[in-house]
């Protein structure tokens, strides 16, 4: 396995200067760096060209992370807003393709933080999430998009994929429709489990080959191990699965800022915040991680 973190564990907004943070997860002794889509439409050629070079020098893998904008919504009930997104997806994976990232992953079906006090349609943006999904995928292939990661969520972020479940029907439903469709895949997060299903190990199950991106942290939003999540069960279901792909943590501890908001951290999760307690928990976490899911 690979062993990333998301960059956002250190941040209050949602952008950051990536190449510092290449810098400092390869320090600190992982494999990957995932960074937030949003920000990259504004990146210029040259910057893109950097981050590249910032990442093969220090022998780190870009992945990517979003959760969509709500016009960039691929299963909006309005024609103009899926146009836009479609839009949005060809521009982010040519550039993606300029740094040489293979992984995108989240809410991509749909939109982040959903807003719960407007009515949701489920089937509808489960099906308009389909079709967009399909057409993504061939995009995607054009680019050199290994993996377009569905994103599983709770209940509270958004309507669409709660379940393992519901993740495989929803990838199987694309590649029906799509047969090249073999980019698009199953992500699945040990948080938002944590809090719909009944059993971890089986929901990893229930992804079974289809699952291509898979987030840690524990059920307080605290680094791996620092709370009560089922580790070796994880690690039993990855096995079974025979999923060896990429594994990246994504704790958030840090209120204040749009993170702090979008996330609902509304205190801070751990004591110390300074940038080398943030260090010192993640490299332990690190090592933690890799004890558990690679033995």
């Amino acid at each position: 396995m690979q062993h990333g973190i998301y960059y956002a564990y250190w941040e209050r907004e949602w952008d950051g200067d990536y190449k510092r943070y290449i810098r400092k997860v390869a320090g600190l002794g992982f494999d990957i760096l995932e960074i937030a889509a949003g920000p990259l439409p504004d990146y210029t050629d040259g910057e893109l060209s950097d981050l590249k070079k910032c990442a093969e020098e220090n022998g780190i893998r870009i992945t990517v992370g979003y959760g969509p904008a709500p016009e960039n919504n691929i299963a909006s009930a309005d024609p103009k807003v899926r146009e836009h997104a479609l839009e949005f997806y060809k521009d982010l994976f040519q550039r993606m393709e300029k740094i040489n990232a293979t992984l995108l992953g989240g809410a991509i079906y749909s939109c982040w933080p959903i807003d719960h006090s407007k009515p949701v349609d489920k089937k509808g943006d489960w099906e308009r999430g389909i079709e967009g999904i399909a057409k993504l995928a061939r995009i995607g292939l054009d680019h050199g998009i290994e993996t377009i990661g569905m994103e599983v969520l709770n209940r509270f972020e958004n309507h669409v994929l709660n379940t393992a479940k519901e993740g495989a029907e929803f990838v199987r439903s694309v590649r029906q429709l799509e047969p090249a469709a073999a980019n698009v895949k199953v992500m699945l997060d040990t948080f938002h489990m944590n809090i719909e299903e009944q059993s971890i190990g089986n929901a990893i199950r229930t992804a079974g080959d289809l699952l291509g991106h898979f987030h840690t942290g524990e059920c307080n939003r605290m680094v791996p191990g620092q709370g009560r999540t089922p580790w070796r069960e994880i690690h039993d279901a990855l096995q079974d699965v025979g999923y060896d792909g990429a594994v990246v943590m994504e704790p958030f501890v840090i209120p204040g800022g749009t993170v702090g908001q979008d996330i609902k951290i509304w205190r801070n999760i751990v004591e110390d915040t300074s940038e080398e307690a943030l260090d010192r928990d993640v490299k332990e976490a690190l090592t933690f991680q890799r004890y558990m899911l690679d033995r």
